[in-house]
């Protein structure tokens, strides 16, 4: 008779649950971002289909934002 296996299940409390990965941000060309330290702008250039860095006119400045995107929105 054949063993049979086992399918181990993470129950949603646990503390050794595997992580949910979030999204990616992806920006293109002319979109409207807002970003928590530099406040509205345009994305003027992207660099690697926006998985490396996103170079945004701000008004004032221009930054080159970088992966992760964690303080830079699309509205």
């Amino acid at each position: 008779m054949p063993k049979s296996v086992a399918v181990r299940r993470a129950l949603p409390t646990s503390p050794f649950k595997a992580r949910i990965e979030a999204p990616r941000k992806h920006f293109a060309v002319g979109d409207r971002v807002t970003h928590d330290t530099y406040g509205l702008g345009r994305a003027i250039g992207v660099e690697g289909d926006s998985d490396i860095a996103v170079l945004v006119d701000f008004g004032s400045r221009r930054e080159r934002i970088t992966q992760p995107y964690a303080a830079m929105f699309k509205l």
